[in-house]
């Protein structure tokens, strides 16, 4: 063999554009010897398996379109065409086809053309050294990989004796399969295969298989896609080879040949990752939390570093994502919210464990070819720059904020009296903080409302704006903005959700489904706050474990505090879901939310197992002048086309029947009550200050330790300008702020008694069959 090669080296390597010097093929022999022989076949690229719960694959990763698979998974079409066509006598020779190799050096020494008669171990070799080079970001390595060269071609063929003495032909070819360039951005034939005709490469027929064979040689020149008649003719010489060889009738080849290429091929293009995943959004934030998430070091130090680990390194990346769970979201979101609808509707779902922070389902009632913002998640993941306005589900964290100061679990607060049209005003000189106005702010409320007391439970169930307006002007709504913070809510880009009093207390302010989700589930794991993780394990192709930090959780609020909320906003699901979720038999808490000008509709709602929060809204918020979307007058799939949207007419029910489907088989879990000490709070006594004038009031409720403000004016028979009476009375959270209400001086007369009416004729009563009248449905409160 050795006198063989030195003969073919003497003839100057069938590269007689570079030649050899006599000097140089003299010492061919000599040179080839003293190459380095050992060839390390670099592992390919191999896309990534993203897996949910259950262990499915919902996304591969790849840097290149390319799928890897084994020999065996590759049909005998498609071995037999490529062999046919690059290497006939591949089975035959050791890396160097010695006839072929002869035939191409007299060609090229009679001025014949040009043939390089290598053989497919030989370009395998080179292809792989280049792939190996790009792999390492190094170009020139790359370049010299392929370049016209007498020592090149040298290296190469000592590198191809190598491999053969090393490797299986079979492994050979498996390798080589997988690895060449078919063009369309398609590196492998199982990728090809899937491009060009939409199947894998196990069932690639006679003539799919001779048109890929024949692309390789020049991947652009024999694109089926760009020059199919070009294309054509190669496959039609492919097939006439694989006849000559016998690895194909004569029957089976004309067939073939008459299927035109410009009709065989049915190309399906290569999505983005996420775009090819059945659950591309939940795909799209788990691709980005991988690159950015700090627990995520183990990939890599930068993002760029992490996505080169995950699109080449063959990772299994097991996800927390519940396929049941997921599927049941998807179905009753879009029976009210159609993918692709034409009304600006949009919907989203986020589902948290609580205590974990595992993100068990993601749900986008949008298209995510058209549409490739995430409604659920921060900015940094893939969301927009701030959210959406969240509601009412604000006003649970002045509850939160009210219970660590030591407000009994039945306190009161007095508010002024509203309506949808003659709104309460609240005074910036009344408000204790920086998160408030300069100017008077007006308070509305959906629904009449007369001054008075109103405790906690009733402000919450009925959503009453005035009552959180006063109960965030009583704690300081800078201070209910930190409770935000502290239990995960934030708006989309990281910042506190608003920093004035409205955006706090009314829901003003934006957020994300997931952020209010795990804001909610800090309540549901009795205060303990936990970040939101999509992954639980990530393994290399070797089954190697990579070690992932567990979620960061820290107990933001105490468990006593928790209860007591879980407690008022068990009400909530009560007063606004009735018999909707009563008929499931498990506690659960909840809030509902609904903005301004009827935006956005939101439930926020847990069970000590699962925290969910569904928003329906408008997509885009507002139109170029700037003017809200309403969604009154829209559609809504199984809920109609409601002339008064709320959350509790849409958002509410969905969470219903998402919530009692994923809780199936689960078994029913109690929130704990909350201690004696919650219930009555932590008030002290206050000193009496009726009858005094502002100054002299507040004088004396500086002494006791408490600061008080005129809050407003009020009937009395007491002397104008002096207490009538105080907010709160006769005790106070320690230290707290005092309203005083001053009187008028007046006491209007007592209202004229009315004439007694004639007493109406009895009625004779209705038979007992006749179903009596329904009674008049209340107006629904803006929740």
């Amino acid at each position: 063999m050795l006198s063989t090669i030195a003969g073919l080296l003497m003839a100057g390597l069938a590269i007689p554009a570079v030649g050899a010097t006599g000097q140089m093929a003299k010492g061919g022999v000599g040179v080839f010897n003293d190459l380095p022989s050992e060839f390390t076949v670099s592992p390919l690229a191999q896309q990534s398996r993203i897996l949910n719960a259950d262990g499915k694959v919902i996304a591969n990763p790849y840097d290149e379109n390319r799928i890897i698979v084994p020999l065996a998974k590759i049909s005998k079409n498609m071995q037999n065409a490529q062999l046919a066509i690059e290497d006939s006598r591949f089975y035959e020779h050791n890396g160097l086809d010695v006839r072929g190799f002869s035939r191409a050096v007299v060609s090229n020494l009679q001025g014949g053309d040009t043939q390089g008669a290598s053989t497919l171990t030989q370009q395998y070799v080179k292809i792989s050294l280049q792939y190996r080079a790009l792999s390492n970001g190094d170009k020139d390595a790359a370049a010299a990989a392929v370049e016209k060269s007498y020592s090149r071609k040298l290296q190469e063929l000592e590198y191809a004796l190598n491999v053969e003495e090393n490797f299986t032909k079979e492994q050979i070819l498996e390798g080589y399969l997988n690895l060449v360039y078919y063009g369309d951005q398609a590196y492998g034939v199982e990728a090809a295969a899937q491009n060009y005709f939409g199947v894998s490469a196990a069932k690639l027929n006679l003539g799919q298989a001779a048109l890929l064979a024949g692309i390789v040689q020049q991947p652009t020149a024999f694109n089926p896609v760009l020059n199919p008649k070009a294309a054509q003719s190669r496959r039609n010489l492919v097939l006439d080879r694989m006849q000559a060889l016998g690895l194909a009738s004569a029957k089976d080849v004309a067939a073939a040949k008459k299927q035109e290429v410009a009709k065989v091929v049915k190309r399906k293009p290569a999505k983005g990752v996420c775009h090819r995943s059945p659950e591309p959004y939940f795909c799209a934030y788990v691709m980005e939390w991988l690159q950015k998430s700090p627990q995520m070091a183990v990939l890599g130090k930068t993002p760029a570093e992490r996505l080169k680990t995950i699109n080449q390194g063959g990772l299994v990346i097991r996800t927390t994502l519940n396929p049941a769970m997921q599927a049941s979201a998807k179905k009753e979101l879009a029976k009210a919210v159609k993918p692709g609808n034409k009304q600006n509707l949009g919907g989203a779902v986020t589902m948290i464990e609580p205590g974990t922070g595992k993100v068990l389902a993601m749900v986008q009632a949008t298209d995510f070819a058209k549409y490739q913002t995430n409604l659920n998640v921060d900015q940094e993941y893939g969301g927009g720059p701030n959210g959406y306005q969240i509601g009412s589900t604000a006003k649970t964290f002045a509850l939160v904020e009210a219970l660590e100061r030591g407000m009994p679990l039945n306190a009161t607060i007095n508010i002024p009296a509203s309506s949808p049209t003659k709104p309460a005003v609240f005074e910036p000189r009344n408000m204790v903080d920086e998160c408030s106005t300069n100017e008077p702010w007006p308070v509305k409320n959906d629904f009449s409302m007369g001054a008075g007391p109103m405790s906690l439970r009733e402000g919450a169930v009925k959503s009453v704006n005035p009552f959180f307006a006063a109960l965030n002007v009583r704690l300081g709504a800078c201070s209910v903005r930190d409770t935000m913070m502290k239990m995960g809510l934030h708006r989309a880009d990281g910042k506190p959700i608003s920093d004035t009093i409205s955006g706090i207390a009314l829901g003003a302010g934006e957020s994300t489904p997931m952020s209010v989700a795990s804001a909610y589930a800090t309540l549901a794991a009795n205060g303990k706050y936990c970040e939101p993780q999509p992954v639980t394990a990530i393994s290399t192709p070797d089954r190697k474990s990579l070690k992932i930090p567990a979620a960061k959780c820290k107990q933001v609020i105490s468990a006593d505090v928790a209860a007591g909320v879980n407690d008022l906003l068990q009400s909530v699901v009560k007063g606004n879901l009735g018999s909707m979720w009563s008929s499931s038999a498990r506690p659960a808490a909840g809030k509902t939310g609904t903005t301004e000008r009827f935006n956005q509709v939101w439930f926020a709602g847990y069970t000590p197992q699962i925290s969910t929060v569904v928003l329906v809204g408008n997509l885009k918020p507002a139109n170029k002048n700037g003017k809200l979307y309403t969604l009154r007058g829209k559609c809504f799939g199984d809920y109609g086309c409601p002339s008064r949207v709320y959350g509790s007419t849409v958002s509410a029910p969905i969470w219903s029947k998402i919530m009692k489907s994923a809780h199936k088989g689960m078994p029913v879990k109690d929130f704990k009550n909350p201690s004696a000490d919650i219930r009555k709070g932590n008030y002290v006594r206050l000193p009496n200050v009726i009858g005094r004038g502002p100054d002299s009031a507040m004088a004396r409720l500086k002494e006791a330790g408490f600061s008080g403000f005129v809050a407003g004016r009020t009937n009395s028979s007491l002397p104008a300008g002096t207490v009538a009476f105080t907010d709160p009375s006769g005790s106070a959270l320690p230290g707290g702020r005092v309203g005083l209400w001053l009187s008028n001086g007046y006491t209007p007369p007592p209202p004229a008694p009315r004439k007694t009416a004639e007493p109406a004729p009895k009625k004779t009563p209705e038979p007992a069959n006749t179903p009596a009248k329904p009674a008049p449905k209340p107006k629904p409160s803006k929740t």
